[in-house]
């Protein structure tokens, strides 16, 4: 990616301690604050809101985790430990809109955490991006991928977990002409194999891991570039495209970094 312009990422902790509510709070999650491929699609995404001059901050060093993982392990005391702390923080700042890059924190917290006192407006930030295309404030051309061919996998907890199918394929038909579906697609797309807790565990019994059944899906497909939506989709897909020796030929981009390279950003 070019890096062209440079962008101070504001944290809630110091808007509010000069009297200012950001409209938005951008939940970056773990994998964009530790794992390094995943940091480059929070700092598009960063870089995308900035441009679009949104009022947001990050929580910086009082972000947690969500406690999702813990709740998929079965550790449910862990979960709740968590996302009592995420709500009395969220609280503490009247933190009502929340924008996600994670489909699993997008879940949790738009379907969980009501059970425990946390209602919020979240927001997944392939709708956002979808909502910016739609109104004209976001104008992403073709021109950057117009001779590549796209294709794009349904992360599980955007897709048959909360029905967000149409809005990544929007954006996606928005960046390259030459978008193309998988065999198996929204509702009958196959799982990455990471979520769930399960990229922590040892692989289980079989003649063949999930991950490489979505790849070879992926590959089938003839697309130069894999779109994914999904910090754990992201992971398995690269670990895909390695292990079949396509690095050469096949990319796996998420969507917000195909936006950023289409506004050079």
């Amino acid at each position: 990616m070019i890096e062209t312009i440079s962008i101070q990422v504001p944290v809630m902790a110091d808007l509010f301690a000069k009297g200012e509510k950001p409209e938005f709070l951008f939940w970056v999650g773990c994998s964009g604050a530790f794992d390094d491929r995943y940091r480059k699609v929070a700092r598009a995404f960063a870089k995308i809101l900035t441009y679009l001059n949104t009022s947001y901050a990050v929580l910086g060093t009082e972000e947690t985790c969500t406690g999702d993982p813990a709740r998929r392990a079965g550790n449910e005391m862990l979960y709740q430990m968590q996302a009592l702390q995420n709500i009395e923080i969220f609280k503490s700042y009247g933190i009502t809109r929340i924008l996600t890059i994670c489909p699993h924190c997008y879940n949790v917290f738009k379907n969980e955490y009501p059970d425990l006192g946390g209602h919020y407006e979240v927001i997944s930030y392939v709708q956002f991006l979808d909502n910016m295309i739609s109104c004209g404030k976001l104008n992403v051309g073709k021109q950057t991928f117009s001779n590549t061919k796209v294709t794009y996998h349904d992360p599980c907890y955007l897709g048959r977990a909360n029905e967000i199918y149409e809005e990544p394929r929007n954006i996606l038909k928005h960046l390259s002409p030459l978008f193309t579906e998988m065999k198996r697609n929204r509702s009958s797309a196959l799982c990455c194999g990471g979520g769930g807790a399960q990229m922590f565990k040892k692989a289980e019994a079989g003649t063949k891991e999930l991950y490489m059944e979505r790849t070879e899906d992926a590959l089938l497909s003839g697309a130069q570039v894999v779109a994914t939506a999904c910090p754990f989709c992201m992971n398995m897909i690269t670990d895909g495209i390695k292990y079949k020796n396509k690095e050469a030929e096949v990319s796996n981009l998420d969507i917000a970094e195909m936006i950023a390279v289409s506004l050079n950003l």
